[in-house]
């Protein structure tokens, strides 16, 4: 799945204050519950946080890309945020991070999770595209460059 079929400018957020990856945990979760009834704060907070413990979701570059499958996910989901200040992700690089992408699934596709994930990790590893995102000065823009840099970004390859 593509960031457009992913995420909406509702779930796109500049200048969170994360504090640390537990914190930003429970912000994501109140986000989705918040717009999502069928599911859960709590739900989606241990989803997110057992899938830390199995190993940290900073892939780099000050990216992190949390993410969970979740029984009464009736559709994936993405959350995206830029931090106002980048914060300790035991990211494989060392490098605190600064943007997350959050991705919560429904669990009866897992091939599509994986698919889904690798493309957001491609996406995420183009300076180009990063460099878009950290430009942004408010959520629509954030959300406008997401969307139309992974366009500009699959029309280039």
């Amino acid at each position: 799945m593509r960031v457009r079929e992913l995420l909406t400018q509702e779930h796109t957020h500049i200048d969170v204050h994360g504090v640390s990856k537990k914190r930003l945990l429970d912000q994501v979760a109140q986000l989705a519950a918040s717009s999502n009834p069928s599911l859960s704060e709590q739900q989606v907070f241990d989803a997110l946080i057992a899938r830390e413990r199995l190993g940290s979701t900073g892939i780099g570059e000050g990216i992190a890309i949390p993410h969970c499958r979740m029984p009464s996910c009736d559709k994936p989901i993405g959350i995206l945020l830029r931090l106002d200040q980048a914060i300790d992700f035991e990211s494989i690089d060392g490098k605190p991070v600064d943007l997350v992408f959050v991705l919560l699934v429904p669990e009866a596709n897992p091939e599509q999770h994986l698919k889904t994930l690798s493309h957001l990790a491609a996406l995420f590893n183009e300076s180009g595209f990063r460099e878009e995102l950290r430009s942004a000065n408010s959520s629509a823009s954030l959300f406008l460059n997401a969307t139309s840099s992974e366009e500009e970004l699959r029309l280039a390859s």
